[in-house]
């Protein structure tokens, strides 16, 4: 920092710093608000949009008073000032998503509030210092120390964003990142106040403590029931390992993502994972599906069952190299004949020279799959890895009937150009937010639910699927959804109205309701306090 100040002066230094910080916060606050409202298009648009109009705000009032106001002193506290608000952050964060998440809104605007009461402020001082600095500059003539100000905004945003996204992300906790980014501002201001200053010097003292005890007291809100196992913070999201008597769960972005039985590994504790299994009946012969392949990993409940329950082999393609590390430590998946891929699901199947006799699509974030893995030109690539009478199941989170069954139908009709089949088992038998399991198979005869209930009854497959026949839906409309695109995939437009629903979670046993349980995700990402009785 001393050598950079040799280059500088004072002024352009501050510059240069709340462009680190303030395109860093902006980095991370898609890491803060994604856990509770998603990290879709639209929360990345209010994040962007924000502190634009922050900076906007404070650029155009700081430039007002410069002219009187600006002085070392006052960007001194300009620094503290924002690094006070992170360290609120870093402890308060949960309650003021919780409290933004309270308001009635769209799913379009719901993380908006969130963002402007969480970075608003901060962003907003920050503006103040491009022009107070540019009146304090010692640069000659309003153009060059205009553009010597807008340049080193601009080279801190670069360093801000790479540092962030590259450096900080993949190595350290959200809040550790938060710590960094204002003690870069508190060590500018130290800086600057340093040693003309004794009063400013001391408050950036105060300011420094408070940051630190704020870290270390870390954040009052809440967290995964049970004990922590595990956690991290990954290049993809967050990730927690949560014991729960003698269940183990996976939690990505603080949703429950998977879950382990610790005394049989292999069981399925969450219902929808039975039904990847059914392919198994559709086939002519279950024994022709000799090789399988998961695209989304998580706890690998799937995979760990199929490679102990059939004589088949299993490939893994999982983005997150931290998830598949996570899986082979504690939820056991090393020791089952499962081959791990690290990548990007439709990358891996453009790449790959296999066929499969069976896909399984399960990729999520948070509830929302990937766009790229839903298309028809995914599909048809999928289709072309598949074997002569090889078959994909597609999970996906919707209503299975009414507004919020938009993206679910979407899909069905997006399957169901490319395969001959298209099957559909709710996981539940009521109209609320939930697992639905689309089965596509290159077979062109429709097996109907009566074959499945004998073939259930005469084929050992290691698991009984009467339940889950009894589910089969016919007659999918599909006249009022798109086909989705590469071109054309309005993902998040289909699963707008699932905002307000219940999304349901059935487990082998008992079922867990996202009304009734803290730790269930919410449709949309959406809070309890933000939904309406659905």
């Amino acid at each position: 920092m001393s050598v950079l100040a040799d280059r500088l002066d004072r002024a352009e230094l501050a510059v240069f710093a709340s462009g680190v910080v303030s395109m860093g916060l902006e980095i991370l606050a898609g890491r803060i608000v994604a856990p509770q409202f998603g990290s879709s298009i639209y929360t990345w648009g209010s994040v962007i949009a924000v502190f634009l109009a922050a900076l906007s705000v404070g650029y155009h009032y700081g430039g007002k008073r410069a002219a009187e106001e600006a002085t070392n002193g006052r960007l001194v506290r300009l620094l503290l000032g924002s690094a006070v608000y992170v360290a609120v952050l870093i402890v308060f964060a949960d309650q003021l998503l919780a409290s933004a998440a309270a308001l009635p809104l769209p799913a379009r605007f719901a993380s908006l509030p969130a963002v402007v009461l969480l970075f608003g402020p901060p962003t907003y001082l920050l503006g103040f210092i491009s022009p107070y600095a540019a009146e304090l500059t010692d640069r000659e003539g309003i153009g060059e120390a205009s553009g010597r100000v807008y340049a080193l905004g601009t080279v801190g945003s670069i360093v801000g964003a790479f540092g962030t996204t590259f450096v900080l992300i993949p190595s350290l906790s959200v809040s550790r990142i938060a710590f960094a980014l204002g003690a870069t501002l508190v060590v500018t201001a130290g800086v600057l106040a340093w040693p003309s200053d004794r009063r400013a010097t001391l408050s950036t003292l105060v300011v420094a403590l408070l940051l630190v005890a704020a870290t270390a007291t870390g954040a009052f809100g809440y967290t995964a029931r049970g004990d922590v196992v595990y956690e991290t913070n990954t290049a993809y999201q967050d990730l927690a390992v949560v014991d729960d008597g003698d269940t183990r769960t996976l939690y990505l972005d603080g949703q429950r993502h998977s879950a382990m039985d610790k005394s049989d590994p292999t069981r399925h504790v969450f219902e929808y994972t039975q039904y990847f299994h059914m392919p198994y009946l559709l086939a002519d012969d279950p024994d022709d599906i000799d090789r399988v392949l998961f695209v989304g990993g998580g706890g690998f409940t799937g995979p760990k069952r199929f490679a102990a329950e059939y004589d088949a082999s299993v490939d893994v393609v999982e983005i997150d190299p931290e998830v598949v590390r996570v899986a082979e430590a504690y939820f056991r998946a090393d020791e089952y004949d499962v081959t791990a891929h690290v990548g990007d699901g439709r990358q891996f199947l453009r790449e790959t020279d296999e066929t499969y006799d069976l896909i399984v699509l399960d990729a999520y974030k948070k509830d929302k799959v990937p766009f790229q893995l839903t298309t028809r030109e995914f599909m048809s690539l999928a289709s072309d890895r598949l074997s002569p009478n090889g078959g994909v199941v597609a999970n996906v989170i919707s209503a299975p009937t009414g507004p919020a069954s938009q993206f679910y139908r979407a899909e069905y009709e997006t399957m169901n150009e490319v395969f001959p089949q298209v099957y559909s088992f709710p996981t539940t038998d009521t109209n609320v937010v939930q697992n639905v399991e689309l089965v596509a198979t290159k077979r062109g005869t429709h097996v109907t639910q009566a074959e499945l209930r004998e073939r259930n009854a005469a084929r050992d497959i290691g698991i009984d699927l009467g339940d889950a026949i009894e589910q089969y839906a016919v007659d999918v409309p599909t006249d009022d959804v798109p086909t989705l695109r590469d071109d054309r995939a309005p993902v998040d437009t289909l699963l707008d109205p699932m905002v307000g629903q219940r999304y349901v979670i059935e487990e082998t046993g008992n079922v867990t309701n996202a009304t009734d349980s803290t730790d269930a995700p919410t449709a949309t990402g959406v809070t309890l306090a933000a939904r309406v009785a659905g």
